[in-house]
């Protein structure tokens, strides 16, 4: 039998790099031709080299034959621009009180200079995307959105909405022809008002409507923490159940609450898993989907799917 080769450092660096894209092709094969809803929130499109890697990782993803879609927020820059025009922002219940004024700002900076600068990005990187806004084609539709106050009376939060339908078809046919659809969450009401939608919210719908395999949720954690103080402790894998059960003994309190409960609202609409991922950190979304370790939390419906750690979860 021959004897090995010498190897230099240069040959083995290049090696790993090798056994590396062997241990992402069982995953590669797994998700080919699966559909995948990625809510991308304000908090990373602030970082624009976490920014950069993140689109990176979308035409990746593309490339090798993922169905893709991203719905994003925009936040923190929709607040920059109030500032700028002197409006005071108000809050109700957590969410933004949207007035005649407010919604021409989110119209512009969230469904047209976000949306594009997202798109011309993506196919800067090599990627084919395509905007879905009012400017082009509006995929969202929905009604006013009123919450309960203290006394059960209604609160009214201005054009702030819900989606309540989503239009597959165009969206489909996009993904089909290997494009990125791109959409900002704002909806169409039924008298032609245009609505401000919760990120969160419009993603659910949209993963929802088009049948998708994951909903991945980028966001500044790095997923479910048994001890918030402690980034080892991550979570790697939780099912519906053991969800409920952890918000109930405290384990999962404060802000991640409703994010989580969220989530479960998700996966009873029918989409398989959500990934809650630090969309900071670089090359994330690829490792969550193509390691077998992961770096974030996956939630799933039930124990139907049973967890793959330590070996893998994905």
């Amino acid at each position: 039998m021959p004897a090995s080769p010498s190897v230099s450092k240069a040959q083995q660096k290049a090696i790993q790099k090798a056994d590396t894209l062997i241990e992402a092709l069982g995953w590669i094969r797994k998700f080919r031709d699966t559909t995948t809803v990625i809510k991308l929130g304000g908090s990373v499109v602030e970082h624009p080299d976490s920014l950069r890697h993140l689109l990176l990782d979308i035409v990746f993803l593309s490339t090798l034959g993922m169905r893709i879609v991203v719905v994003h927020g925009g936040g923190k820059a929709i607040s920059r621009a109030m500032d700028e025009a002197g409006i005071d922002p108000v809050w109700v219940q957590g969410r933004r009180y949207t007035d005649d004024a407010t919604l021409s700002i989110v119209e512009r900076v969230l469904a047209t200079e976000l949306n594009h600068e997202l798109v011309a990005k993506l196919e800067e990187y090599g990627g084919r995307a395509m905007s879905l806004n009012f400017l082009s084609t509006n995929v969202l539709f929905g009604e006013r959105l009123t919450l309960d106050g203290p006394n059960g009376e209604p609160v009214d939060l201005g054009h702030v909405g819900e989606v309540t339908r989503v239009d597959r078809l165009t969206i489909d046919n996009l993904m089909y022809s290997g494009q990125v659809p791109v959409i900002p969450s704002m909806a169409l009401g039924p008298d032609g008002q245009k609505l401000n939608v919760n990120a969160d919210t419009a993603a659910t719908a949209v993963a929802a409507a088009i049948g998708a395999e994951k909903l991945v949720v980028l966001s500044d954690i790095p997923g479910v923490l048994r001890d918030v103080n402690d980034p080892e402790s991550l979570i790697p894998h939780i099912t519906a159940v053991e969800a409920r059960s952890m918000i109930a003994d405290g384990t999962i309190a404060g802000g991640m609450i409703p994010k989580i409960e969220g989530c479960l609202d998700t996966l009873a609409q029918g989409v398989k898993k959500i990934h809650i991922i630090d969309g900071r950190l670089r090359h994330s979304l690829l490792l969550e989907i193509y390691t077998t370790s992961g770096v974030g939390t996956e939630l799933v419906r039930d124990d139907s799917l049973a967890p793959r750690k330590p070996a893998g979860k994905r």
